[in-house]
């Protein structure tokens, strides 16, 4: 038997289920419509269903669709460029941040270097938003190269000193491809100090 089409208001009503994190409705729609109709579902702003849950701390709706999404929906933006991960980064939804991440088909951490239309990465989020466990989770585990943190890590050995220093506290200076810098200090007791030079303007929405 062939799956339905969803009509518009089909992919409305599944959208506003996705940001209420309704796992029974969401189920149903995938079980009418095939997990094919997960990707043409958008609002009238370019947001997913996974900016939806991502946005509103959605953990059990993310686990039904994570699976069934393809993986470019992780990277998805919207139209003010943000990410699903943008979106968890700015509410502070740490579990949503780790799952969109760690996904295995995914992006992986290459989605912390996505910059939105803002100029901001959703490291530049957390730390606009001050969601310092968020930020520090996220230097954590973006991919630090030579020429993300300047005159550090040439291998993977340093970057894995430079993470263990910074859990000590230290400061850690981290540049994008454009040459903008945000210095980050991760203190020992948890707490960062951000300033950032020329980078990651201020936006009031994502």
């Amino acid at each position: 038997m062939s799956l339905a089409t969803p009509t518009p208001d089909d992919l409305d009503e599944f959208l506003l289920s996705c940001r209420y994190g309704d796992v029974e409705d969401i189920q149903q729609f995938v079980d009418r419509f095939g997990s094919d109709a997960l990707s043409t579902a958008r609002d009238e702003v370019g947001n997913t269903v996974l900016h939806m849950v991502s946005g509103n701390g959605h953990t059990d709706a993310l686990n039904i669709l994570l699976p069934l999404a393809p993986p470019s929906l992780l990277s998805a933006r919207n139209n003010a460029g943000s990410t699903p991960l943008h979106w968890a980064a700015l509410n502070a939804h740490l579990p949503i941040a780790q799952a969109l991440v760690k996904w295995p088909s995914g992006p992986g951490a290459d989605l912390i270097d996505i910059k939105n239309a803002a100029g901001r990465s959703p490291l530049g989020e957390a730390e606009n938003a001050g969601w310092d466990d968020g930020a520090r989770w996220l230097v954590e585990v973006m991919k630090l190269d030579e020429g993300s943190v300047k005159g550090e890590s040439a291998n993977e050995k340093d970057d894995e000193e430079l993470r263990e220093a910074a859990a000590a506290g230290v400061e850690v200076e981290i540049e994008d491809a454009e040459g903008r810098v945000a210095k980050m200090t991760i203190g020992a007791d948890g707490k960062e100090k951000t300033s950032v030079e020329n980078t990651w303007c201020v936006s009031s929405s994502l």
